[in-house]
């Protein structure tokens, strides 16, 4: 059986959305790339994971150190001297795991909705007018106005969201591939610094010695919400899949399909705390793991399909798996949701995009669109 021909708008946005890797993180692209034809491949003291099932091994049956150097946890613990979400052992490390996903839960959603719908109606109301609208300083409002609400921090929205950045940026050029420039390592905590600052504004006495986590959820929320939305909006512009944001039924599987292809995390840096193996390939301790998220979860090979969706089990891997899934995939999907609902009232094209060269994870720096509906002038 041959495969379904792609249509011409879904190929289009996946060669605008490719531009994210192969413009802005070209060594993360060419690591990507490599072996991306096996499940599992070793280079040196390196090993790639690429396979749906050897990544789900990885991060539930293969012992971690958490805090080894170029991991997620080791970044974490040098920015700052706070315990955090990603470096917590046992016990401690459940338990703050536990009240997050109490405040990212069903409810805790629900109490933020109407934060991040404010800075939607607002944000997009010029598209109304037949004006243009860049979706990435909407998409980095709603995250720092998301991030504040949760944590009850009285900082400015936008402020917080541009020191979150500043400090992924920097947190990444000292972590990645590739020769470092000096000062990446002292940039990277003056960043962290700044946001942990920001984030204790108007908190509750005796909160302070939280600001490390807190720094880490905003760093999180904050990044993968500007990486995302953008690059979803473009997909659904460049495929003409408006009608199905518009559709209460098909959006939420539309939600899950993009954020699977996006993959707003490509991979996830850890480290080996024993000896293991992966599909066959042996793991020691203290090898390196990179665990491709984005080809795990299929995204290089089947773009996305609301009506024929991929298993759950498949599309769950962009956030992790077992104990270590992300905590914050409900907030992430229903802020996705809405921004598609919003923008599918417009319908709008994108009239101009910039890839971002400096951020952490793959995004555009600018995402302009205009609405198709309306006067012949908006289109």
């Amino acid at each position: 059986m041959t495969a379904a021909p792609v249509p011409p708008g879904v190929r289009a946005a996946r060669r605008r959305d490719r531009r994210v890797y192969t413009r802005s993180h070209p060594v993360l692209f060419a690591l990507l790339a490599a072996g991306r034809r096996r499940t599992v491949i070793r280079l040196g003291g390196t090993v790639l994971v690429h396979g749906s099932d050897a990544y789900r091994h990885a991060l539930t049956r293969v012992p971690l150190d958490r805090t080894a150097a170029g991991t997620t946890g080791g970044a974490a613990r040098e920015l700052s001297a706070g315990g955090t979400l990603f470096d917590q052992e046992g016990a401690g490390h459940r338990a703050t795991r536990r009240a997050v996903a109490e405040g990212l839960g069903a409810a805790g959603v629900e109490r933020l909705r109407p934060v991040w719908r404010e800075v939607l109606t607002r944000r997009l109301a010029p598209l109304g007018t037949g004006r243009t609208v860049d979706l990435v300083p909407l998409a980095r409002e709603l995250a720092g106005a998301t991030v504040c609400a949760l944590l009850g921090a009285g900082g400015d929205p936008e402020g917080v969201a541009a020191a979150a950045a500043r400090a992924a940026a920097a947190a990444v050029r000292d972590h990645l591939p590739g020769p470092r420039l000096p000062g990446t390592a002292r940039a990277a905590a003056t960043a962290t610094a700044r946001l942990e600052a920001l984030l204790t504004r108007g908190t509750a006495p005796g909160e302070e010695g939280e600001s490390a986590l807190r720094a880490m959820l905003a760093v999180a929320a904050v990044n993968t919400t500007v990486a995302a939305l953008p690059r979803a909006a473009a997909w659904c512009a460049d495929a003409a899949w408006w009608d199905q944001a518009a559709d209460d039924r098909l959006r939420p599987a539309l939600v899950t399909e993009l954020l699977r292809v996006i993959a707003p995390s490509p991979l996830l840096p850890r480290a080996a705390a024993g000896d293991a193996a992966l599909d066959g390939c042996p793991v020691r301790a203290g090898d390196r793991l990179v665990l491709v998220a984005r080809h795990a979860a299929r995204a290089h090979t089947n773009p996305p399909d609301a009506r024929r969706p991929a298993p759950p089990d498949v599309a769950q891997l962009v956030f992790g798996a077992g104990s270590h899934a992300c905590p914050g995939a409900r907030l992430a999907r229903a802020q996705l949701d809405d921004a598609l609902a919003a923008l599918a009232v417009h319908r709008p094209r994108v009239v101009r995009a910039r890839v971002d060269r400096t951020a952490a994870l793959p995004g555009w720096r600018s995402l302009t669109v205009r609405s198709t509906t309306g006067s012949s002038e908006d289109r």
